[in-house]
């Protein structure tokens, strides 16, 4: 059990990490980074515009059934183990957020507030949207 809660969890952090690289690259992208980052290795392929955009449709559709997988494999804890899982992965992506913006000059942690509080705002959309949604079929029946 504890190691399918780690493997969720890891899982579940991955796009967090990933959304956190720049989208043209970073100081982790060239060859001192090491070859066993991704970006490294596609960077030495020399890929087109078209094939650079395929392989982030695809690196995306990986992200999506990984959260349905983990979402899958979350539904069968308990609901006291769910909500730990849940609460620990908000506090490391609070973590790395926090982190993060350490990192930014002052004008840069700025325009980072900005775009937290719009993601917030986001998220908070999506959750009154999927509450929504999970009444409609009630509405029709």
């Amino acid at each position: 059990m504890r190691k399918t809660l780690i493997a969720l969890m890891f899982a579940a952090a991955l796009p967090t990490v990933a959304m956190a690289m720049p989208e043209g690259g970073g100081p982790m992208d060239g060859p001192e980074y090491g070859q066993h980052h991704g970006r490294a290795h596609f960077q030495k392929l020399d890929l087109t515009k078209e094939q650079r955009h395929e392989i982030r449709k695809l690196i995306g559709e990986q992200r999506h059934d990984r959260k349905e997988i983990v979402g899958k494999y979350l539904e069968k804890l308990s609901p006291a183990d769910q909500a730990a899982f849940k609460g620990e992965l908000e506090a490391s992506h609070q973590k790395t957020q926090t982190q993060i913006r350490a990192l930014l000059k002052p004008e840069q942690q700025k325009t980072f507030d900005e775009m937290q509080k719009k993601q917030a705002e986001r998220r908070a959309e999506w959750a009154e949207f999927k509450a929504w949604k999970a009444q409609q079929p009630q509405k029709t029946q």
